[in-house]
């Protein structure tokens, strides 16, 4: 009970608080690259030269994946990421399951000097729209 009357007597201070909590997170999510719907993705790849970089685990790459994906799993990042050394100069569009590991690993990239694009809800999402996918 006294939560609200806190609230309601410093509803000021709270209204800061939380449009400052806004921001944090806004630009939290910029640093980790700027989200890419499913069609954008795919625009991107067949105009650009753009190439997806799927962070799932093996199971889940081995499923289905994305056309000339490069597989490197989230937690491989930081040891592999000389194996992105090529695409330098390419927007790199991570994906994984449904958005989670994208934002660190963006982050990651990002400072290391790379373009990076999020794939919107992730692999999830390129599936329930029916787009294509590789197995094996």
């Amino acid at each position: 009970m006294d939560f609200f009357v806190f609230i309601s007597e410093q509803w000021l201070l709270v209204s800061l608080l939380v449009a400052l909590l806004y921001v944090l997170a806004f630009s939290e999510r910029a640093k980790a690259g700027k989200p890419a719907s499913a069609n954008e993705t795919t625009r991107l790849i067949n105009s650009e030269g753009a190439r997806v970089v799927d962070l799932r685990d093996r199971s889940d790459y081995s499923a289905g994946h994305i056309v000339d994906a490069i597989h490197i799993p989230h937690g491989e990042m930081e040891k592999r990421i000389g194996e992105l050394a090529p695409y330098k100069d390419k927007v790199l569009i991570l994906a994984d399951k449904m958005g989670q590991h994208a934002g660190p690993v963006g982050r990651q990239l990002k400072k290391a000097g790379y373009t990076v694009r999020r794939l919107e809800g992730g692999m999830s999402e390129w599936s329930n729209q029916k787009l294509p996918l590789v197995k094996g």
